[in-house]
């Protein structure tokens, strides 16, 4: 074909340049993998930014973000002209005049560089080319990529190539705005709008020409111009920019001048505008999308979407301010019961090598023995040698000098807490507190954490009495109890005990026993409807863990987690329709467009009238003698006749404390506990749930009532729709005397297993914090005293007075208002 061409000239031209254009072809297609990938057309035509997503609470507010690379894109018109003066003084002056490929500015770079001084040439769309498609990463390496030369070449063409293509497809406006919001400016800041908020804490349009000036002159280097790190070299740099801003007419030689003398001034801000980084929440809500993103192709990370929660903000933000208030006398506490003494042993009270078993749990440990084998000493050494480290304290965080062993030390002593607030109505989660602080402690206690459950279950072998057919009205006796039961075919007899291992022998109601918790009545309940069915209806209820179904199950020595339990009692609350809780409502992308709505999956297990029964039980813990809820009496919760429904738990030895309070409108579970099982209080006065769980929920509510803009308020619970066909009509008899108002595991002489499934708490960067226990049901322990400290006489009068001012009323109410 060339031959024909009889200028020699002409055809060594024409060969030369057919060659090019192969070569580009075969660059562009990646010919037998030698190249490695370049954008195509639609990459071009639609460019994709890893855009981190967004976490908003139900009420609009921003609480977190999601991403790789921490950008929000901001628009041409919303951008300060002051950037755009600098970033064109400084990177590339002829950019509105070339067509991606600045000739002139290569030809003048390759002179320079051939004398020495070396400079580079690339225009922004080739910066941008570069940054947009990353074509200098591996992934977008071919074959060539190992010949050294080639290796520089072959991309710096593809951005040739890639920068015209954007050129043809894109306004200048377009390329820059691009440009300005793939850029990283250090810090984790990708993108002006993001540098403008972290730096000055200001929007793009905000800037002004110092700061506009600064911003595009740690383009050069992020590291070595950060303003932060090396505030010197960053004010040098600046003021090039101002030179260069100066000398191609964008400011003037008295605005030089003036701006050159500014001191450079910093004011640290967070794109996120009032997110709290990572939580439990933001954690849990990524979790809960794990799927749906899987299922439907989505990136949570890179794809820019808008994440609208059921959170409520002011709800999370008073139950906050409740753990953190409660948490810290608990932690008090805790340390005032065990002083200097080592605070864990197991259920014969023997102490236990806690950091012993917690070191050698730890993945280094293994590898250390095996690397000094023959010198145990080393591996000592090792876990022994003091080193910089933050950590947790409720005066906040303190750097101090710690040893491993001193980390796990300190971190197993520590008293953590989950707390879930639901609305069963709809099914909208509006409260998650995972734990005390994210930062330390990343297990979550509410749907991770599963813990034993004590006497919070007991009203699950209430509801499969009522479902037996029995009425809250039916009497049982608090009398010794013996069980037998049959393990490995052989006859085994259990004997719960009371918390103060007494019995009144008097006869109780149903509703009575629950509301005093009354072990050995719970106990004939549990023999007379059926383990199986105690479980069976604690499944239907909502409890998804499994449930081993041994006598002592109605006692709750199986382990559940917060979640499950605010379910379950959600079911009573509604009507007796279980409700699947959501915690997103929404998600939505950039530009706010609907990519899909979250509804709960619903299902009736329970008729109204059951459900209706058991609410009017859980009310008990307030309304009956003796009922262990009735510690709330001490907070504002108490106008307008509002109602609360309630049940305290505490697992043996004082391990595991909850409470479960219901109001009308929303279902709280808490639990309180250390994630080392073996550390726990020694009695009730100081560690039963009435006592650490119960007044953080107090707190809560105190708090959400006395904000009328929650919308919630306080009242009774709604009328039964239905009619009422058992027997309700049985006033309990006041007697002077109670001794059976603690509620409590701690005498129960179960010796059941219940089955392992709890994961362990992963350990956080250089804190060491230990891992929770594999899930081993503590051994319950031996009949105690009672593990319930009497109550004060100023404690006592008080509540006598509030019990005579409500009795007369609610004797009059009860009767008209449960009947109807």
């Amino acid at each position: 074909m060339f031959k024909e061409i009889r200028n020699k000239y002409i055809r060594y031209s024409s060969i030369v340049l057919f060659c090019i254009i192969i070569f580009f072809c075969a660059l562009q297609l990646n010919f037998l993998w030698l190249f490695g990938y370049s954008p195509s057309s639609k990459d071009i035509k639609a460019p994709t930014l890893r855009v981190g997503s967004e976490l908003y609470t139900a009420d609009g507010k921003l609480i977190g973000r999601y991403y790789k690379e921490n950008r929000t894109p901001v628009n041409f018109n919303e951008i300060a002209p002051s950037v755009i003066n600098a970033l064109v003084a400084t990177e590339d002056v002829r950019f509105y005049s070339h067509m991606g490929i600045d000739f002139r500015s290569l030809l003048s770079s390759g002179i320079s560089t051939a004398t020495g001084d070396k400079r580079g040439a690339s225009t922004i769309t080739q910066q941008l080319a570069k940054n947009l498609y990353r074509t200098r990463y591996n992934k977008s390496q071919g074959l060539l990529s190992h010949i050294p030369l080639l290796r520089t070449l072959i991309p710096k063409l593809k951005e040739w190539l890639t920068a015209v293509k954007l050129e043809s497809n894109y306004s200048k406006n377009d390329i820059i705005t691009m440009y300005l919001n793939t850029v990283s400016f250090g810090n984790n800041a990708y993108g002006i709008k993001t540098a403008a908020r972290i730096y000055f804490d200001k929007q793009t349009n905000e800037l002004d020409i110092p700061e506009s000036a600064l911003l595009v002159g740690m383009l050069k280097g992020t590291s070595l111009y950060n303003p932060i790190k090396n505030p010197d070299r960053a004010l040098e740099r600046r003021n090039v920019v101002l030179a260069q801003m100066n000398k191609y007419n964008y400011i003037n030689a008295a605005q030089l001048d003036s701006f050159k003398n500014k001191p450079i001034k910093l004011k640290e801000g967070r794109i996120d505008e009032g997110s709290d980084g990572d939580s439990y929440l933001r954690a849990a809500v990524d979790k809960y999308l794990e799927k749906w993103c899987e299922d439907n192709g989505y990136d949570l990370y890179e794809d820019g979407l808008k994440i609208y929660t059921t959170i409520d903000s002011k709800l999370q933000k008073y139950a906050e301010e409740a753990v953190s208030e409660q948490m810290k006398v608990i932690q008090k506490r805790f340390y005032n019961v065990w002083g200097t003494e080592d605070p864990w042993e197991d259920s014969e009270k023997k102490k236990v090598d806690y950091p012993e078993r917690a070191k050698k749990n730890l993945p280094i440990y293994a590898l250390l023995q095996k690397k000094f084998s023959n010198s145990p000493d080393s591996v000592e050494a090792y876990f022994n040698k003091k080193k910089k480290m933050k950590i947790f304290t409720w005066k906040g965080d303190r750097d101090t000098l710690f040893s491993t062993m001193d980390s796990i030390r300190y971190y197993g002593k520590i008293m953590n807490t989950g707390m879930m607030t639901m609305d069963p109505f709809n099914g909208k989660i509006k409260v998650w507190v995972g734990g005390i602080d994210h930062k330390f402690f990343k297990y979550d206690h509410v749907n991770q954490s599963k813990r034993q459950a004590g006497s919070t279950f007991k009203p699950f072998a209430y509801l499969a009495a009522l479902e037996s057919g029995m009425s809250p009205c039916d009497k049982f006796t608090d009398k010794p109890v013996r069980i037998s039961y049959q393990e490995n075919g052989k006859t085994e007899y259990w004997e719960p005990r009371n918390a103060d291992w007494s019995n009144s022998y008097r006869e109780m109601s149903l509703r009575w026993a629950m509301a005093k918790s009354v072990n050995t009545i719970t106990a004939q309940v549990t023999e007379k409807v059926g383990a199986e069915n105690v479980v069976k209806w604690a499944h239907e209820c909502g409890i998804d863990s499994h449930l081993a179904s041994v006598p002592s199950v109605s006692l709750g020595p199986n382990d559940v987690t917060v979640y499950e339990m605010v379910k379950a009692y959600g079911t009573f609350l509604n009507g007796g329709i279980k409700t699947e809780p959501i915690l997103v409502e929404k998600v939505t992308d950039l530009d706010d467009n609907v990519i899909e709505e979250f509804k709960p999956k619903t299902k009736r297990t329970l008729t109204e009238e059951i459900a209706w029964l058991m609410l009017y039980m859980l009310r008990g813990g307030m309304e009956e003698p003796g009922g262990t809820s009735q510690a709330l009496w001490e907070w504002d919760l108490w106008k307008n006749n509002n109602q609360i429904g309630g049940k305290t738990g505490t697992s043996s030895d004082y391990v595991d404390a909850w409470y479960m309070g219901v109001t009308k409108d929303l279902v709280t579970g808490v639990w309180v506990g250390c994630d080392e099982r073996t550390a726990h209080f020694k009695n009730g006065e100081t560690g039963e749930g009435s006592r650490t769980a119960l007044p953080i929920f107090a707190k809560f509510m105190e708090k959400v009532y006395k904000d009328q803009s929650t919308g919630y308020t306080m009242g009774p619970f709604p009328k039964s729709k239905v009619k009422i066909t058992r027997d309700i009509d049985c006033p309990t008899p006041r007697y002077t005397v109670d001794t059976t108002s603690t509620d409590s595991m701690a005498v129960d002489s179960t010796n059941f297993d219940v089955p392992a499934t709890e994961e362990t708490q992963p350990v956080q960067q250089d804190v060491v914090v230990p891992k929770p226990e594999e899930n081993k049901t503590p051994e319950p322990a031996k009949p105690q005293p009672a593990t319930e400290a009497p109550l004060t006489k100023k404690e006592e009068r008080q509540l006598k007075r509030k019990q005579r001012q409500e009795e007369k009323e609610k004797e009059k109410e009860r009767k008209k208002n449960e009947q109807q």
